[in-house]
C-alpha cells in the first residue's frame, strides 16, 4: 500500500531524503507519519502531519534537522534528513491513517497502513 525509499549509507553530518509513495490512496484527508526502529529499540515516531492540522510534529531528537513535506499532485511525502548522526541509524517506515488524527499522529497505533521500511545507516 505504501512504498518508502531513499535510505542508504551516509557519513555523520550528511543528508538523505526519504520518499513515501501514497499514490494508491484516494482519500484527501489523512495523516502521514515517519517512524523508525533501531536494533533492540522500540519503534519511535520521528515526524508526522495530519491534514487540517497546523504544524507537523517532530521528535525532540530530530527537531531542526528533519523536515517533513508532501506533494499532493504526486501523492508523495518526503522526509528530508540533514546533519545526520550515528544515532539516527534505523529502519525508517512511513505510515498512513485514512482520517486526520491531529496531534495523535505521533502514535503508531493511529495508522492503518505501513510501508515496508528503508534502512538508514549513519557512520561516524
Amino acid at each position: 500500500q505504501l512504498q518508502a525509499s531513499g535510505g542508504g549509507l551516509v557519513q555523520a553530518g550528511g543528508s538523505l531524503r526519504l520518499t513515501c509513495v501514497i499514490s494508491r490512496f484516494t482519500f484527501y484527508e489523512y495523516a502521514i507519519g515517519w517512524f523508525r526502529q533501531a536494533p533492540g529499540k522500540e519503534r519511535e515516531g520521528v515526524s508526522c502531519f495530519s491534514t487540517g492540522d497546523g504544524s507537523p510534529y517532530y521528535a525532540d531528537s530530530v527537531e531542526g534537522r528533519f523536515t517533513i513535506s508532501n506533494d499532493n499532485a504526486k501523492k508523495m511525502v518526503y522526509l528530508q534528513m540533514n546533519n545526520l548522526k550515528p544515532e539516527d541509524t534505523a529502519v525508517y517506515y512511513c505510515a498512513a491513517a485514512i482520517v486526520p488524527v491531529g496531534s495523535r499522529c505521533r502514535y503508531a497505533h493511529e495508522y492503518d497502513y505501513w510501508g515496508q521500511g528503508t534502512l538508514v545507516t549513519v557512520s561516524s
